[in-house]
């Protein structure tokens, strides 16, 4: 089965998807300049897949590897895309947890 692809996903989605909250995102969304996501007409973010991507880099760099807020930004703005599979998989295994649990408390 392939994965399809939205084209825009709400700060709630990303927030599951790299299992961290909102705020931490809008925060993020502050300090990197790469992350522009659009407003819909009620203001609410809508992030494309290209941003995604940017928020899992920093993610990777900030949650997995210990950079700082600066020291990720130099890694971005130096075009540093070298995310490892493993930092990767930890992404991807911790939105798949929010989801798991997000299911057991709706069969509660």
């Amino acid at each position: 089965m392939e994965d399809i692809q939205k084209r825009y996903y709400t700060i709630s989605e990303v927030s599951v998807i790299l299992g961290v909250n909102a705020s931490l995102i809008r925060f993020w969304e502050k300090e990197f300049p790469q992350i522009k996501p659009r407003k819909g007409k009620k203001g609410n973010r809508l992030f494309t897949p290209s941003d995604l991507g940017i928020l899992k880099k920093i993610f990777s760099l900030v949650k997995l590897k210990g950079y700082t807020l600066e020291g990720a930004r130099k890694a971005l703005k130096n075009g540093s895309n070298e995310t490892s599979s493993r930092a990767q998989t930890m992404i991807k295994l911790s939105g798949i947890r929010q989801k798991l649990q997000q299911i057991l408390t709706e069969f509660q």
